[in-house]
């Protein structure tokens, strides 16, 4: 059985903790025995009680002494600190659950600038928003930051060491030929897996009663993942879709994967592959908030084992069966790779059927390496293209107007029943710029990451402000969502939707002589290696789903009472100053990436133009 981690952090950090109550000790021991004196023991009671305290103070003193003096010596000044506790430790007891993911910084830094210092219990970092900066992280600098040993430790038990969590080239170099081509494969796997999932949608409408999108749409990326990424279809669409929880089911019925019970019990093997690692994702995002303090949270026991188990369950018989795939294919001289030369991957010719897993064996058949890359491309993959499907859709349920022309477009270029293809996506210029507009607002992975290697200057868009002082070894994050929504940025309607703003003279205004402000895939050498692919899924999807159904709504009283957006979203001063709560119709969360807290809940009215066109033929 494991040790718990909370013991583990204790012993690590209690040696510590010790040293000023041992230099009490013996400070009283030289006192009494060499000078004579008697100490008296509340005296020394209270000088072990405050020792360790005022150790920590006089520490903290001292490195902010250090770092201003750094600071100076740079001709800069230290981002401003964002108001909080003493150390941070307001930050342990806030309500995550009640939080926009990001608003709470927006406010501050609509009046300090778009970069600040968080100090959590006594450790500071730096969250940036500013364009400047994160070209800096992702491109102009890209060599003085990294992922980094602390971002990495807290990502291995869950992405091990993979494109994902990784530094370096070793991991790109053995993914990057997967995507560089377009295949007609690709179409066929998203056709027969969107029909399926739009036949369900479909029925459970049917029924009378609202489906859930979200769920749907993240069946339906798990089953294309899956054949995509190694072949073997976990078919979760298969276990059925939720019911709402106002709509009494028939005894048997699903649990959703998002569900915001821990509750249901599933015994459909992908379902239960899904919501592990759903919740696996969960847990690691709490513990990227608590850093290195984690197993404070996770003190007795510790939470990502057992739904890991579960993970690599289901996921190394399908490695194993691939990698003694390969080795009979190379003994018999019939392909395979016997090398396994890292350097030669990029000249490696991917064929039309081979799925990324394939092509990963023939140059290392270790299980963890694998595994840890599959996990990776399915972590980025399929819950970006999930959350990318799900805000669209919320959006052309609160925007019908972009709907109609969306779907104008769909018809003209395509029709009501034509399978889409990649020509077809180049000239369809409405339908990218919905899917941009969407990652503007709600871009997949709001936060990101780096450690910087060496003393660094950010930029600072406060006019006449000097550089921002950034010591070595300080974790730097970087928000999408709080640079996607900037108004100085984006124009005065920059909280509202509106994908005409890449397409009109907001585009030339904005956009295109700063690229660096949209950047829903990252950038620079580390750029999302599968960002055409998550487009031409995502379009594929919705083109499939708007030749179906020609309206969509949200049902409101669908939506689990827990999962609904709280009152002080509409009430709260400084959320309503910053604009991004009061007309939010659902609770956005995120854990690595973004999501509907409870689910999407819509109905949709079936299309009578495809009925037409199907009668006839």
């Amino acid at each position: 059985m494991p040790f718990p981690p909370g013991i583990i952090y204790l012993a690590t950090h209690l040696p510590k903790l010790l040293v000023p109550p041992l230099f009490v000790y013996c400070v009283k021991f030289a006192a009494e025995s060499y000078l004579g004196s008697i100490i008296p023991t509340w005296l020394t009671s209270l000088a072990y009680i405050l020792s360790s305290p005022l150790f920590l103070t006089l520490l903290v003193q001292y490195r902010d002494y250090w770092v201003r003096s750094q600071a100076a010596a740079h001709g800069a000044v230290l981002p401003p600190a964002l108001p909080g506790s003493i150390g941070g430790l307001h930050m342990l007891f806030a309500k995550v659950k009640d939080m926009y993911p990001a608003e709470p910084l927006a406010s501050f830094m609509l009046e300090k600038g778009y970069t600040l210092t968080i100090r959590f219990l006594f450790q500071d970092r730096i969250m940036t928003a500013e364009p400047e900066n994160i070209k800096a992280i992702l491109a102009t600098s890209f060599p003085d930051f990294e992922k980094g040993p602390e971002f990495q430790r807290l990502m291995e038990p869950l992405l091990g060491t993979g494109v994902f969590a990784a530094d370096g080239q070793f991991h790109r170099q053995m993914t990057r030929p997967f995507f560089h081509r377009e295949r007609i494969s690709d179409f066929d796997n998203f056709d027969s897996h969107a029909a399926n999932a739009i036949a369900q949608f479909k029925a459970r409408l049917r029924e009378g009663c609202a489906a859930d999108f979200q769920d749907m749409v993240a069946r339906f990326t798990m089953d294309t993942a899956s054949s995509f990424l190694f072949g073997k279809d976990v078919r979760s669409l298969d276990a059925g879709l939720p019911y709402p929880h106002n709509f009494s089911p028939p005894l048997s019925s699903s649990e959703s994967i998002f569900s915001s019970s821990n509750t249901t019990q599933t015994t459909h093997a992908s379902t239960a592959f899904a919501n592990a690692f759903q919740s696996a994702q969960t847990i690691t995002a709490l513990r990227t908030r608590l850093n290195t303090h984690w197993p404070l949270a996770e003190f007795w026991k510790d939470d990502l084992i057992e739904p890991m188990r579960i993970v690599r369950g289901f996921l190394d018989p399908i490695l194993k069966e691939a990698v003694e795939k390969n080795r009979v294919k190379v003994g018999s001289g019939e392909g395979g790779v016997k090398d396994k030369d890292v350097n030669a991957m990029e000249d490696r010719q991917v064929l039309e059927a081979e799925t990324l897993l394939d092509h990963l064996v023939n140059y290392t058949d270790d299980p963890i390496i694998l595994r840890d890359e599959i996990l990776n491309i399915t972590a980025a993959g399929r819950d970006t293209t999930a959350a990318l499907l799900t805000f669209t859709v919320y959006m052309l349920a609160e925007h019908p107007e972009v709907l109609a022309k969306l779907r104008e477009e769909i018809l003209r270029e395509i029709g009501p029943t034509a399978r889409p293809t990649y020509d077809n996506f180049r000239d369809m210029k409405y339908l990218r710029a919905v899917h941009k507009e969407t990652l503007r607002l709600y871009p997949p992975v709001p936060f990101n990451v780096r450690t910087a290697l060496k003393p660094t200057l950010f930029h600072s868009n406060i006019k006449g402000s000097p550089p921002l002082f950034v010591p070595a070894g300080t974790r730097c994050g970087f928000s999408t969502i709080l640079m996607h929504r900037r108004t100085d940025l984006w124009g005065p309607d920059a909280l509202q939707f509106d994908p005409e703003r890449f397409l009109d003279e907001r585009l030339h205004k904005y956009l295109t002589p700063n690229p660096f402000i949209f950047v829903p895939f990252n950038g620079g050498p580390r750029i999302c290696l599968g960002q055409q692919f998550a487009y031409h899924e995502a379009s594929f999807f919705l083109v499939r789903l708007l030749q179906t159904f020609s309206a969509i709504s949200l049902d409101l009283y669908a939506q689990p009472l827990d999962a609904r957006p709280p009152a002080k979203w509409k009430m709260d001063k400084k959320m309503v100053q910053t604009g991004w709560t009061p007309h939010e119709k659902i609770r956005p969360r995120s854990h690595l990436t973004m999501f509907v807290y409870g689910g999407l809940w819509v109905r949709m009215e079936e299309a009578a133009d495809k009925d037409e066109s199907q009668q006839a033929r």
